[in-house]
């Protein structure tokens, strides 16, 4: 039950990138600052709270022996995962980018024939490959029906264009994002903390970032002050304090796919925030009746997943 709380919390927290992403794509600031930005300044606030807690030199010395599981899968999850996401804020509001984000709820679950868990076997211990979570994925499936019910108010008012640059690189996104994840996981298993694994995961993805820079430097020039402003306010909320959040919860998952799904439900609580930073700050169009009974399937399917979780953790 924590990890969902604390994954729900990390909704609201990520729910800030989609807003501010939108609201600088409107004011002329440049997606690829927007991406690259973030990470930056990720940097030094990870590095201060590693190095406080007296946990950087075996994560430095992890990084040097196995250069290439970090820069391959950190480059997927953060690069992958974040370069697409504000690509399409250049062409979709916040809550079209917001709402088709949650098909990561199903990549997630569709993705886990891919890893292996550890079940104790009499004396032994068998690896065995991950299932996907049946329940979890019609629980999921549910949130995603509301997630349409949410687009069909303002789906009609983009052009063919919008839709595709706006919902594609966003599907990349979706899979790209739990991939890395649980790949980083799996390859770190109990040697770092979560503040370990986002921090060696943002400094191995730094030369997907310097490459991008060097594009935004040539296409758009230097980032505004506004823009400056505005993406240290997401490194901060998203790319610190969401991931940390986010990356805790699947921890206390330990690799288990029906916990690991409903935690990775919770992150269809961005869209209702989104929508609600959207109307705040960005004076969007109210939801009409058709959205909230979206809205209400959406809390639903978190609920359930929440409740599915909770009993299986009981019972073993």
């Amino acid at each position: 039950m924590k990890s969902v709380l604390l994954g729900i919390l990390a909704s609201l927290f990520f729910a800030v990138t989609f807003v501010l992403n939108r609201a600088m794509d409107l004011s002329g600031g440049s997606w690829v600052w927007s991406a690259v930005l973030r990470y930056l300044f990720m940097v030094p606030p990870l590095l201060l709270i590693v190095i406080i807690r007296g946990n950087f030199k075996p994560l430095l010395m992890d990084l040097g022996k196995r250069p290439g599981v970090w820069l391959i899968w950190s480059t997927v999850g953060f690069g992958l995962f974040y370069a697409p996401l504000c690509f399409a804020a250049a062409f979709g509001p916040a809550w079209l980018v917001a709402s088709m984000w949650q098909i990561t709820i199903v990549a997630g679950s569709l993705l886990a024939p891919l890893f292996y868990l550890d079940l104790k076997v009499g004396s032994s211990t068998q690896r065995v490959r991950s299932k996907i979570p049946i329940r979890g994925m019609i629980i999921s499936l549910l949130i995603l029906v509301g997630i349409g019910l949410i687009e069909i108010q303002q789906a009609g008012e983009l052009t063919t264009k919008e839709m595709m640059l706006g919902i594609v690189p966003v599907i990349l996104a979706a899979f790209a994002y739990p991939l890395g994840n649980r790949k980083m996981m799996a390859a770190c298993g109990q040697k770092f903390d979560t503040y370990q694994r986002v921090l060696g995961m943002t400094l191995a993805s730094m030369p997907f970032w310097l490459i991008l820079a060097v594009l935004g430097l040539e296409i758009d020039g230097l980032p505004s002050t506004n823009q400056l402003y505005q993406t240290i306010i997401v490194a901060l909320s998203s790319g610190v304090i969401a991931t940390v959040l986010f990356f805790s919860a699947t921890d206390m998952t330990k690799g288990d796919p029906h916990k690991l799904a409903a935690v990775e439900a919770t992150q269809s609580g961005e869209v209702i925030f989104a929508l609600i930073g959207e109307l705040v700050f960005l004076q969007g169009v109210f939801p009409n009746t058709v959205s909230f009974i979206g809205i209400t399937l959406v809390i639903i399917g978190m609920m359930l997943h929440s409740f599915l979780s909770n009993v299986k953790e009981k019972h073993q």
